[in-house]
């Protein structure tokens, strides 16, 4: 698995990617494409994101704790099991997403 340890991934198109249980803490991830991306069980601890295309991603069972998303895209995104706790949103599309029940 993958690990990214406050790394700047400004800008980079990942659409599609398989990026299952990596770690990604402290990321800078502005503008970044995510769009259909497989982040399944992912840890996105503390991370800023900033404009990111997630519609369509797979982000069952990750772990969003401390990260903050702002003007973020998660329409039809899967967060069933995801951990959001101390998560920021602002501005985040949501249309369509499968939300943790808890």
């Amino acid at each position: 698995n993958a690990t990214f340890v406050g790394t700047g991934l400004a800008g980079v198109n990942l659409s599609q990617a398989n990026l299952s249980g990596a770690t990604l803490r402290g990321v800078g991830m502005a503008g970044v494409n995510l769009s259909g991306a497989n982040l399944s069980g992912v840890q996105l601890l503390a991370s800023g994101l900033g404009g990111v295309n997630l519609s369509g991603a797979n982000l069952s069972g990750a772990d969003l704790s401390g990260a903050t998303l702002v003007g973020v895209d998660l329409s039809g995104a899967n967060l069933i099991g995801a951990n959001l706790t101390k998560t920021s949103l602002f501005g985040v599309n949501l249309n369509g997403a499968l939300m943790p029940t808890k």
